[in-house]
């Protein structure tokens, strides 16, 4: 079963989670998030644990992540003042790349508004080109994230 039709899952069912409060500027003129925010959410939960935990430094390390693909199936609508909870694991850890599943969660809320998959695939900086290996730290902060295939 791939990312796209898995069921939605419960918050338990991912090993890191962040909240991350709305802004007024997210909302749309329909009064509900706009869909691009969601791809934010997922981005910020990724790279703070990238960063925060598995050692990736943006700014000078020789391996960054570039995505590959990234997809948001939408459930239901978040809006301004909400606090999303942001919830990440790891699906799939290859050699120079990982598939990310994340689901978004109005704070107190059951079912997610929203879930996803985004994939990274770790590039030499300069030379843009797939790394033979994820750095020891990197790999062992994702892998601490894998969930077992259903």
């Amino acid at each position: 079963m791939s990312p796209a039709t898995a069921p939605p899952a419960a918050r338990e069912d991912y090993p890191h989670r962040t909240a991350i409060p709305t802004r007024w500027k997210d909302n749309d003129v329909y009064g509900h998030v706009n869909n691009v925010e969601y791809y934010a959410f997922f981005d910020t939960v990724i790279n703070e644990y990238l960063i925060r935990v598995g050692g990736l430094d943006i700014h000078a390390g020789e391996v960054i992540g570039l995505c590959a693909e990234s997809h948001c199936a939408y459930t239901a609508a978040l809006a301004f003042p909400d606090t999303v909870d942001a919830c990440l694991r790891v699906g799939r850890l290859g050699r120079s790349s990982v598939t990310y599943e994340l689901a978004l969660f109005r704070a107190g809320d059951e079912a997610p508004a929203a879930t996803g998959w985004f994939v990274h695939v770790f590039v030499d900086r300069e030379s843009r080109r797939p790394v033979a290996a994820m750095p020891p730290a990197l790999r062992a902060a994702l892998q601490a994230l894998e969930v077992p295939a259903p």
